[in-house]
């Protein structure tokens, strides 16, 4: 019982950091994020809850849907008090553009092959 407990925590943390590293990019790259990547996202964290709604009571699914999110949300605000403190915001501004540029380029590798 405690590794399915687990393997749904895991589930809620994977599926919500990716529908919440969307909200890094800008906008044109956030809309090929979305398109690609953060719909499947929506639906496996749909399905997780589902999983968790199923297996067990509804208090420790919401109990893990909160803790998931909550650790999610400190996760993000934790490495960006690390990056600002390791590094200026232009080299902020150039990793952000390199990997927007990395996921755009991905993307059309991605439809043509």
């Amino acid at each position: 019982m405690i590794v399915e407990y687990i393997s749904f925590l895991i589930g809620i943390i994977w599926s919500y950091s990716i529908i919440k590293i969307q909200s890094i990019f800008s906008k044109k790259t956030g809309l090929i994020f979305k398109i690609l990547i953060t719909k499947v996202s929506w639906f496996t964290l749909i399905a997780v809850c589902y999983y968790g709604y199923k297996n067990f009571s509804i208090q420790s699914t919401l109990i893990g849907v909160l803790v998931g999110i909550f650790s999610v949300h400190l996760g993000f605000m934790a490495l960006k008090n690390f990056l600002n403190q390791k590094l200026e915001a232009k080299s902020i501004s150039f990793i952000r553009a390199t990997l927007e540029y990395s996921l755009v380029l991905g993307a059309i590798y991605y439809f043509f092959y």
